[in-house]
C-alpha cells in the first residue's frame, strides 16, 4: 500500500538516461531516443525501470491532474467536462474555448484576467483556420487556459489576490506545492515557470507515477477521484479530438493518461498500475510507442495498444521504417526486428 509519508527531494542532477526506442530505416538502426521509464504495480512496488527514475525533472503539463486535484481540495465546485479542462493541454478547439469562458463566467471574471501567455491553438488544423480566418493568439486560445481560469476561480473562492494568482509564493500555489508533495510522495526539488507562465513543481518519474496512482485509487468522491473521473469521461476535453491521449483513454478501459511538453507521459489503471515516460530529447513521435510497450509491460492486453505502436517512417511517401522501444523495454520488438 502506498504510504502518505514524503520523502526528501529528488537530486537535481544530469538524468542517466537510456536508450527507450530506436529509429529504424530499413533494418538499419538510424537513430536512438534516450529517456527514462517507470512501471509501477497495483502494490506501488517498482515491477520495471529503464534510465533514471529518480532524478529531478520537470513533469511539464503532466503535473495538470495534481494542479486540478489541489483546486478541487481548495474547493473549486467543478466536476465533468470542466474540470477535464482545468487538467487539459487543450488543442484551442471551440469547445475549449467556451468551456474556459463559461468557467471565468462562473468566477465572474474575465479573460483580461488571465495571466497565461496569448497563443495560437495548439491543434495544427485548427491553428491554420485561425491563420486563414486573420484571427490572432488570444489567453484563451493557449492550450492551459482551463487550468488558468480555474485557477482564478478558486483564488477568488477563498479571498485571495487575483493579479499575483501565478506567484510561486502565492496562497493558491503554495497549497499546489503541497498537494504535489502529498501525492508524489516526496518534497519539490526546485521550482521554475512552466510556459504558460504557472509554477511548475520538479519531483522525479517514480513520483509522478505514484502520484497518478493516488489518483486513480483515491475514494469514490474525493477531490483526486472526480479530477481521475472527469478526464476519462471528458478525455477529448481534457486533450482534443484528435489527440493521441484521448485516443489511449478510449482504447483502455479505465485509464487515466496525460501527456507534457519535451516528452511526458503520465498514466494509472484503476486498480493502481501505473507508469511514467521521459523522452530525454522531447520527442513525441518516441513518447507514444514507449508509453504503450510500458502500458503493456503493465498489463494491457497488446490488442487494445495496436494503434499506438508509433506512425511509420517515411521515404519517398511510402513506409520504410519505425520507431520501436527498446527490446528491454518491449519484447515484442525482438520477433518484429527478426
Amino acid at each position: 500500500m502506498y504510504s502518505s509519508s514524503v520523502a526528501d527531494a529528488p537530486l537535481v542532477r544530469e538524468p542517466l538516461h537510456a536508450p527507450v526506442a530506436h529509429l529504424i530505416r530499413a533494418g538499419v538502426v538510424e537513430g536512438i531516443h534516450y529517456g527514462s521509464v517507470v512501471v509501477l504495480g497495483a502494490d506501488g512496488d517498482v515491477e520495471f525501470q529503464l534510465g533514471d527514475i529518480e532524478a529531478a525533472f520537470y513533469p511539464r503539463s503532466a503535473l495538470k491532474p495534481l494542479q486540478a486535484a489541489a483546486m478541487v481540495r481548495a474547493g473549486l465546485p467543478l466536476d465533468g467536462e470542466l474540470l477535464s479542462l482545468t487538467a487539459a493541454s487543450h488543442s484551442g478547439e471551440e469547445r475549449h474555448l467556451a468551456g474556459a469562458r463559461r468557467i471565468l463566467e462562473a468566477a465572474g471574471v474575465t479573460e483580461s484576467d488571465l495571466r497565461n501567455v496569448p497563443d495560437m491553438p495548439f491543434d495544427p488544423v485548427v491553428r491554420d483556420a485561425w491563420v486563414r480566418e486573420g484571427r490572432m493568439p488570444s489567453r484563451l486560445a493557449q492550450n492551459c487556459s482551463g487550468k488558468h481560469a480555474a485557477m482564478l476561480w478558486t483564488a477568488k473562492l477563498n479571498g485571495w489576490s487575483l493579479d499575483d494568482y501565478l506567484d510561486p509564493a502565492h496562497p493558491l500555489q503554495q497549497a499546489i506545492a503541497e498537494i504535489v508533495e502529498d501525492l508524489t510522495g516526496q518534497r519539490v526539488a526546485q521550482v521554475t515557470v512552466d510556459g504558460c507562465g504557472a509554477p511548475l513543481f520538479s519531483v522525479s518519474l517514480h513520483g509522478l507515477a505514484r502520484a497518478a496512482a493516488r489518483i486513480v485509487t483515491a475514494g469514490p468522491g474525493t477531490p483526486e477521484a472526480r479530477v481521475a473521473d472527469a478526464m476519462r469521461e471528458h478525455a477529448e476535453m481534457a486533450s482534443g479530438s484528435g489527440r493521441d491521449v484521448a485516443a489511449l483513454m478510449r482504447a483502455v478501459p479505465g485509464l487515466l493518461a496525460k501527456d507534457g511538453f519535451e516528452g511526458v507521459q503520465v498514466a494509472a489503471l484503476p486498480d493502481g498500475r501505473a507508469l511514467a515516460v521521459k523522452i530525454a530529447d522531447g520527442a513525441n513521435r518516441a513518447r507514444v510507442p514507449v508509453t504503450a510497450a510500458a502500458l503493456a509491460r503493465a498489463g494491457v492486453a497488446p490488442a487494445l495498444l495496436a494503434e499506438f505502436a508509433g506512425e511509420p517512417l517515411l521515404g519517398g511517401g511510402k513506409p520504410v521504417g519505425e520507431v520501436r522501444p527498446v527490446v528491454a523495454l518491449d519484447p515484442q520488438t525482438l520477433a518484429a526486428s527478426a
